[in-house]
């Protein structure tokens, strides 16, 4: 009987054998906290009594959630955590860098085969590069940067195949939405999820970080694509050498499920759960009142490409707030070069500085009572972004930017 990828990678980083059910004590590769979880991670690396890091570079502090600092409280922790990096030798990205899980895969730590762990829930983004990256608590964390091991019970897998020629106006997030929205929100709790299928192959890998980024969303522990020559070529690009992890032909999963999206129309996840989700022709002409493009979902360059093919010649809605938040200063740079960041403001938006302020409702676009936001992020749980009062709604980049044109939520398929 053959293993899974996910059974392969945590086997590598034991020096046995491990199938889904086994407990496995894994070496680690590398560690991450962002500043909404860090101060935890430091809390606990201090009751440990953790003097010094056995290796500071196996371990990044990314300042991302609250960037710029709204308030004094959250000044003085990133105080703390330069204050830490300074002192321990381990990597920081400050203010402006960007969000985490665009971080690992820009500077090159998502890599096939490698075992990842973050304080933050959607580190099971870089799965699209064949690597097993898991989201964790901080003290689980803490134990990881402290002793660079930890241990886990080998999830079963999922096996996804999504086929088909993806229609015009269709996007990666209206497929992992779609997905979601038929699987539930536990529809493969704590399980890898591998996803495979003539659709995924069309896929960018941009666009495939969208649908490893939200398996978290219908319960999994972490989610993969089998490394393929797009993959091989990023890692050409950055002149790394890799090697990557392939399930084997007769490996066993727990279930397979095969989507076909040649039909599929722009989805729309409406509050306040993710897998409430509907075709878009089942909500249009919904008022909103806030559009919001980027996260760690959907801020990258293909992402603000799209919401800029979308708005070239076209204005906001006079009633329409509309931020744009590209993922990283890498993605900032590149849109602006494109002429992206130049069309977002001629059409009315407004451009924020990278980070994750508007998803999480830390600042930079709280909405007021009763507002409704068309957002491009992964969740919409009832207080997501400031405001418990306030309703999100979550759609594909090109989408949110349409409908933001037209006051109301809109399909991108008429714009013509």
């Amino acid at each position: 009987m053959g293993y899974t990828l996910i059974e392969k990678i945590l086997s590598a980083h034991t020096g046995r054998r491990h199938q889904a059910g086994d407990v496995a004590v894994c070496a680690v590769d590398f560690c991450f906290s962002q500043d909404g979880t860090t101060s935890l991670v430091l809390d606990a690396l201090s009751k440990i009594g953790a003097m010094s890091l056995k290796s500071g570079r196996s371990y990044a502090m990314v300042i991302d959630h609250s960037a710029p600092s709204p308030n004094v409280g959250v000044s003085t922790i990133h105080r703390r955590m330069r204050t830490f990096a300074r002192t321990h030798k381990n990597i920081l990205y400050d203010v402006g860098w960007g969000v985490s899980h665009q971080l690992l895969i820009e500077e090159g730590y998502a890599v096939p085969g490698r075992l990842i762990l973050g304080a933050d829930s959607h580190t099971s983004t870089c799965g699209a590069l064949g690597c097993a990256a898991f989201g964790v608590g901080s003290t689980d964390l803490a134990v990881s940067v402290y002793t660079g091991k930890n241990w886990f019970k080998v999830p079963p897998t999922l096996k996804i195949i999504v086929n088909g020629k993806i229609p015009r106006g269709i996007f990666s997030k209206d497929i992992i939405l779609h997905i979601i929205g038929k699987l539930t929100a536990n529809g493969a709790t704590y399980k890898a999820v591998e996803f495979e299928g003539a659709a995924i192959d069309q896929l960018s890998l941009d666009e495939r970080f969208t649908i490893t980024n939200m398996t978290i969303e219908f319960g999994a522990k972490c989610g993969f694509m089998k490394p393929d020559a797009k993959v091989l070529d990023f890692f050409k690009k950055m002149k790394k050498t890799v090697q990557p992890v392939f399930p084997d032909n007769d490996a066993r999963y727990e279930r397979t499920i095969t989507f076909d999206v040649s039909t599929l129309s722009p989805q729309v996840a409406r509050p306040h759960a993710v897998d409430n989700v509907c075709s878009v022709e089942a909500i249009e002409g919904l008022r909103i009142q806030q559009g919001y493009i980027g996260t760690c979902t959907n801020g990258r360059l293909s992402d603000l490409a799209a919401a800029a093919q979308v708005l070239s010649k076209r204005k906001v809605h006079r009633d329409i707030r509309l931020f744009v938040c590209p993922a990283s200063r890498r993605i900032f740079h590149a849109a602006l070069k494109k002429g992206y960041i130049k069309t977002f403001l001629d059409a009315g938006a407004v451009v924020l500085s990278p980070g994750c302020g508007p998803c999480v409702g830390t600042h930079q676009g709280i909405p007021a009572d009763g507002e409704i936001v068309l957002s491009t992020a992964n969740r919409n749980f009832k207080g997501r972004m400031g405001n418990p009062n306030a309703f999100i709604y979550l759609a594909s980049p090109a989408t949110v930017a349409y409908s933001c044109t037209k006051g109301m939520i809109a399909d991108v398929r008429k714009m013509g």
